[in-house]
């Protein structure tokens, strides 16, 4: 059952999500701190002196916690952390919590030995001690082989509402980030990103019609431009302001 479920875990990345192409300069701090965060950077702690600046302590950080609302881009993140890693010759892997969640726990075993083990949606584990002890068992492992782990959540450690005390307390442990959410402006380029890879030519009044009317959740606004997509397809019309109205007129 370990095997079978383990290699259910061998997630495809898509590869056009890397720190690049993360739209906006809202969170551009915390791509600079993730990006040195996977290049195991040892980061100096320094004092100074009267004549000089001398490192004081150097130290590796195994974790780090982000987090921030839907549609800041999180997912997005950690998919470019580990495609990142991977160009640096190190192993990855991504562990969507949405969708490992009914597997067996066994399958986290051995994990320790992959170099960046990232795991999404943290908080949908809040209720389930197994799989909680199960994050805090691996991420112990994880320390002591001296690999890293990124974890990413909706909340602050203290708003998880997480029932394992020490759980909470190792999320706390490293790097502790949140993302902001993006604006109108960064909202519309991401749409307007993705829409190019998939051939598609939209105007800008069209994007901003669906930000204004529909939603202002970056990760909503591709799931409508996903279903666009396919009715522009299916119908062989462009994607224009009146179209939106006829495909997306129940939701």
């Amino acid at each position: 059952m370990k095997q079978d479920a383990q290699l259910a875990l061998a997630v495809h990345l898509p590869d056009d999500e890397t720190f690049e192409s993360y739209t906006g300069n809202t969170n551009l701090t915390v791509l600079k701190i993730l990006r040195d965060f996977v290049s195991q950077l040892r980061f100096s702690h320094t004092h100074k002196t009267q004549n000089s600046t001398q490192p004081d302590l150097i130290e590796t950080v195994n974790s780090f916690y982000l987090f921030g609302l839907s549609g800041a881009g999180k997912s997005h993140l950690l998919h470019a952390a580990s495609n990142y890693a991977d160009s640096l010759g190190k192993t990855s892997l991504c562990l969507p919590m949405s969708e490992i969640i009914e597997m067996p726990v066994e399958v986290l075993e051995g994990l320790e030995q992959i170099d960046l083990i990232c795991v999404d949606d943290i908080q949908l584990i809040r209720g389930n001690m197994v799989w909680q002890q199960a994050i805090f068992d691996l991420f112990n492992r994880v320390k002591e082989q001296g690999k890293q782990i990124l974890i990413a959540g909706t909340n602050s450690v203290q708003d998880l509402s997480l029932e394992l005390p020490d759980l909470k307390s190792r999320l706390s442990w490293g790097y502790v980030e949140q993302l902001k959410q993006l604006t109108d402006d960064e909202k519309m380029a991401v749409v307007a990103r993705r829409a190019r890879q998939r051939g598609l030519n939209i105007q800008p009044d069209v994007i901003k019609y669906l930000l204004n009317h529909f939603s202002r959740d970056t990760t909503a606004l591709i799931q409508y431009l996903d279903t666009l997509d396919k009715l522009s397809i299916r119908e062989q019309r462009k994607i224009t302001i009146p179209f939106i109205k006829e495909a997306l007129a129940n939701s």
